[in-house]
């Protein structure tokens, strides 16, 4: 049998068939083709919230309706830097999160060994000002030493009596660079800002960042600002201080969206956690050149200029 003639046999058993089905399909109600439609279209609306809503609920609340926070606390805060613009901070003092005043600012003051945020001076002045506890933090580079970063940090911020402590927010971890090595140049930095202040600088980094690479036990006594976003509650085990639930918050004074923060604790033990007074009143330059004559007289290299150790000195 040639192929041609195959083939038409082929399709013509098939045609039976296929006029069958039609004739079939042709006489069932209209009901039943509406039935068909609307299942699925319930199977797509089901899979579309399920992998692409759900998943992002808290997102879209924010960006594309009434927000919902997190339940069950009251001490809010925001934070800031240049990418904020000028923010009118007399229409800022009255803003309220959940019938509840913002009680706290952070804000960006520096990155690597040679960043000023723009707006770092008029936030710090304007906060205090307008009866905000603020706070000043330290984006962390890769591409300068923990000790530079440290003491540019203490050069370009002065914090006061009723600060929060200083911060360091780290969220990138270097190419090349093992997870140990890159523990101990945190804690460096940690522990130059903490001898300049006597408190211990709060931790920020993202939940997924800690879990991976900074676990280890000697960051535990350190405050940590966890930034977990859309979710209805924290998923980390450990103990945390600040949440940064959002980056799609909305205020007065503020144009664009602001990254919105809540206070695990009540008002009076946000208050304790701020510089106290009694704290040696220096500047960061003197640190420096105190640490300069006697890493010199020991004849110390750079990376052992700090000594890591799981309780330093006050």
């Amino acid at each position: 049998m040639s192929h041609s003639s195959a083939t038409n046999e082929k399709h013509a058993g098939k045609a039976p068939l296929l006029q069958r089905m039609g004739h079939w399909m042709r006489r069932r109600p209209a009901s039943l083709w509406w039935t068909l439609c609307l299942l699925a279209l319930s199977v797509y609306v089901w899979l579309f919230y399920t992998f692409f809503v759900s998943p992002f609920g808290f997102r879209w609340k924010a960006l594309y309706g009434d927000p919902h926070y997190p339940e069950g606390y009251d001490i809010h805060g925001i934070d800031i830097s240049h990418y904020q613009g000028k923010i009118d901070w007399d229409k800022l003092r009255n803003a309220m999160v959940t019938r509840s005043p913002l009680r706290f600012v952070m804000m960006k003051a520096t990155e690597g060994a040679s960043l000023v945020d723009e707006r770092f001076e008029e936030n710090f002045y304007q906060s205090r000002e307008h009866g905000f506890i603020r706070g000043a933090y330290h984006f962390w580079s890769n591409q300068s030493s923990a000790r530079d970063q440290a003491y540019f940090f203490l050069d370009k911020v002065k914090l006061e009596v009723g600060d929060l402590p200083p911060v360091l927010d780290v969220e990138s971890h270097p190419d090349g660079v093992s997870t140990e090595d890159f523990q101990r140049d945190i804690l460096t930095w940690l522990h130059i800002v903490e001898d300049r202040y006597h408190v211990k600088p709060i931790l920020y980094t993202y939940y997924n960042f800690k879990e991976k690479y900074l676990s280890d036990e000697r960051f535990d006594d350190y405050p940590y600002w966890i930034a977990h976003y859309y979710v209805s509650k924290v998923q980390y085990k450990g103990k945390w201080k600040f949440w940064q639930h959002t980056d799609a918050g909305a205020l007065p004074g503020i144009n664009g969206y602001v990254d919105l923060d809540i206070y695990n604790g009540s008002y009076y033990d946000l208050k304790q956690l701020t510089i106290q007074a009694g704290h040696d009143e220096f500047s960061a330059g003197e640190i420096y050149d105190s640490l300069e004559v006697e890493n010199t007289s020991d004849a110390q290299s750079p990376t052992d200029e700090v000594v890591i150790t799981d309780s330093p000195n006050p």
